[in-house]
Parts: structure tokens; sequence; C-alpha cells
């Protein structure tokens, strides 16, 4: 089967980009991930060694997951094929799993590179088990997202994982430099760019190595050309970088861990914390409704009865944002975050809820007490339903000696409140309705 090359004819420039004219061709030239590829680390040695094993590259875009496919495929002495999750059928990817169990009977090594290969479902994913198992093909897949939740667990424990970061703006700079001065890149250009005007394009990326080189080309292509001279000023530059993309997958890990932040910075009282998590869900497009999902939920959870108006702050914004939808709400919903920030925090509720989750767990369905049932019926008389309920309200200190939980769980306690807010007045009720109870009921 002819198979496309990752590696194509760049003798040829006219038309290809320059994120891929310039892509490293040897760890040299590699910039960042030092942590991974630095000299005497594993996967370096593994590369150098050609003794690459199954693995995954996961890390945000534009960090070079794809640059060290491509290195290890020019390294290796194995038969190295390329294949993208995007667009890639099922029915062929076996065709290269077949190809590849016949190699081996030949003694050739193959190494399958899947980009994206969170987009293959586990299903899809299990197509090449068998083959990683029997040693038919080495592994390397490259992912954007959690491969915890993305990749098939078997798969996954047949891998190592190494975790690639967002490049620094100091290692963008060096990597559009090195671009610049590039033969592959505007090395026949006498390129002007300030050192500011190259630390405001690596900022504007954000991480992202790709978004930088296609910048660097934009402004190239529209600089002030003078021959070979191209001039980059910084009113060139404004035009190009008017605003950040942030990183927010609304469906993928970066989603749980910014609403993460928000909890966490909310628990800690940090207004200002809390306020830019929400402001930064909100710039990625967040539904608003998704997010006052999660702040009526702390307010019962986090705050509970340390301040019982948190939980009504919350539901009032909610209602207050049906009603003038985006992107007017933004202050309605900074309003309830600022003041679940501010808010005396108790998890008192919550704790109860846990405990008394688990003694439903343990005890199962623990029949009602007879004295506390409803009795409709004459038969629900005669079997003593309701027999011996008494009505607090009638009683002097509006509170009676009746039994109403099960004899399984009597003394269970759930409610504790803390000492945080208008929790203390719930303390000092409950500390007074368990001393009436001491004093009242039958020893």
């Amino acid at each position: 089967m002819e198979q496309e090359s990752l590696f194509k004819n760049q003798e040829n420039n006219q038309g290809t980009p320059l994120a891929s004219r310039v892509r490293p061709v040897n760890l040299d030239e590699f910039i960042g991930q030092q942590q991974i590829i630095g000299k005497g680390t594993i996967l370096r040695n593994l590369i150098e060694n050609d003794q690459i094993a199954s693995l995954i590259l996961w890390g945000p875009p534009g960090t070079g997951k794809t640059t060290l496919a491509q290195i290890i495929a020019h390294e290796t002495d194995a038969n190295f094929i390329s294949v993208s999750a995007v667009g890639t059928s099922i029915t062929k990817v076996r065709k290269i799993m077949q190809e590849a169990a016949e190699n081996k009977k030949m003694g050739l090594k193959t190494i399958v590179f899947v980009d994206e290969i969170h987009r293959f479902n586990k299903a899809q994913q299990d197509s090449f088990l068998p083959y990683v198992e029997n040693g038919s093909i080495i592994l390397i897949g490259a992912t954007t997202e959690n491969p915890s939740f993305e990749i098939n667990s078997a798969l996954l424990s047949r891998s190592k994982v190494f975790v690639l970061k967002s490049l620094t703006a100091t290692e963008i700079v060096q990597l559009l430099k090195q671009a610049i001065h590039s033969p592959r890149g505007y090395g026949d250009l006498e390129v002007k760019i300030s050192e500011d005007n190259l630390m405001a394009i690596a900022e504007f990326a954000n991480g992202d190595a790709r978004s930088a080189l296609n910048t660097l080309e934009m402004a190239v292509e529209n600089g002030k050309q003078d021959g070979k001279k191209v001039d980059i000023t910084l009113e060139d530059l404004q035009q190009l970088i008017t605003r950040k993309s942030l990183l927010y997958d609304k469906k993928g890990e970066e989603h749980y861990n910014i609403i993460s932040a928000v909890h966490k910075s909310l628990r800690n009282s940090d207004v200002d914390s809390a306020v830019y998590w929400v402001s930064r869900m909100l710039d990625g497009g967040e539904d608003p409704m998704f997010i006052m999902r999660r702040l009526v939920r702390f307010a019962s959870e986090d705050v509970g009865l340390a301040d019982p108006q948190a939980l009504n702050v919350c539901i009032n914004a909610t209602e207050a944002i049906k009603l003038i939808g985006m992107p007017d709400c933004d202050d309605t919903i900074i309003e309830a975050t600022v003041y679940l920030a501010l808010a005396p925090k108790s998890n008192a509720i919550d704790k109860a809820v846990q405990k008394a989750a688990a003694d439903v767990k343990k005890y199962g369905n623990l029949p009602v007490p007879l004295q506390i049932r409803n009795a409709p019926t004459k038969l629900m008389k005669n079997l003593n339903y309701g027999k011996g309920y008494k009505m607090a309200q009638r009683e002097k200190d509006k509170l009676t000696t009746m039994k109403t939980n099960p004899p399984e769980i009597t003394g269970h306690e759930y409610y504790e409140p803390s000492e945080q807010g208008k929790e203390t007045v719930f303390k000092q009720r409950l500390n007074y309705l368990k001393q009436w109870h001491l004093e009242h009921d039958p020893k």
C-alpha cells in the first residue's frame, strides 16, 4: 500500500505554510519540552537509539507532538506509517494492521503514528490492541485530551505517556528567530522586527508554536517590503494580534480544569481568582446556565447555613440570566460569584448528605416507625399505624420525646454545624434541642 510520507519535498516551498517548512527534523532543532527530550531523558535516548516503544504524546495544540513523531520517523529504521483519526476509516486502520502483521513475519518493524487518537472511539481503539500486544506495531498516539478519559484503558496500560507543556513566551521568541534565519523559513530575506514585537507575537500565541509561526508568516506577507527587505512594525502587528484565542474546550479537560479552579478559588474566599476563572469561562463561550448550576451547587455545598442568603442570591441570579441573557448577564454572574467568595464557608450540609447516604446504603430499607405512619384506613389503625403519635405544636416546649428514626440508626448524627457566619445560630439551636432531649427522654 502506498503510504504518505511525513517528509514532503522541502525544495519547493511555494504555497507550503511556514510552520510546515521550518518544522524541526532532529532533536537539536527542537525548541521546548526539555523535560522529556533534554539530554539524558528517557524519550530522547529511545529516539536516538531507535528503541521506541508504544507511547502517547499528550499536550495542548502547537506544542510539538506531530513534530516529535516526524523526528522519530526520520531517526527510525522501522516502516513508519502516519494516519490521522480525522477522516481515517476503521477499515483502513485494519488494513494497516494486517500489513504490519505481515511485515513482522519478514522481520520488519512497523511504527504507526495516529494523530488526534482521541477522535477514535473506544471500539475503534480496540482494533489496535491485539497488534500492540503481539508486537506487530509500535503505536504512537498524539492527543490534546487527557488520555485517562479518552484512551482505551487496555491500550493506555501498554503505552508510556509523555506530557508536553505549552511553550513559554521566551521559547516561542527563540522559535520565531530560528524561522526568520532558517533557509527553510525567511533566510533569504532580511526581516526587520524588534524584540518587543517578537515578544508580542509570542504572548499572543499563548503557548502555541504553530499559532506564533502563522502570525509571523502573515506579518511578513503584510509588512513593508523593499526588494529582499521586510520591515514589520507594531502597527502591522496590531491588526493580527487584536485578540488572543483562549484555550477553553467546553467538552474537554480544560473545561473541567477551569470549573475546578472556580470552585477552589471560591472555597478559598479568593474573590479575584474566582472572578478571573468565571470570566475565562464566559470568554470561552460557556453556557451561563452551566456556570450558575455550579454556583447554586456551591451555595449549598460550601456555604450552606453559614449564609442561607447565598442560595437566594444564586437562584435570583439564575432567574435574572433567563430574563436578560448574554452578554448582558455577565455582571449578574460575577455578582453571584463575588457574593459566594466573600460568604462564610461551611460544608456541614454536604457532610450531612454524605453521612446519611452512607447509612441508607448500609441499612437498606429500614421500616418507618409505626408511630409516625399515617393511618387513613381502619386496617392501618388496627395494625397500630400512628399509635403513640405526638404533635409537637400541642406541647409546652413544642417538642416531644417521640422517636422518629428507626432504632438501627438511633444516635447517628449527620448535621454538625460549624462556627461560621449565621451557622452559629443553628448550632445554638441544635445544642438546645440535644440538651432538652437529655433532660426529657426516657432513660
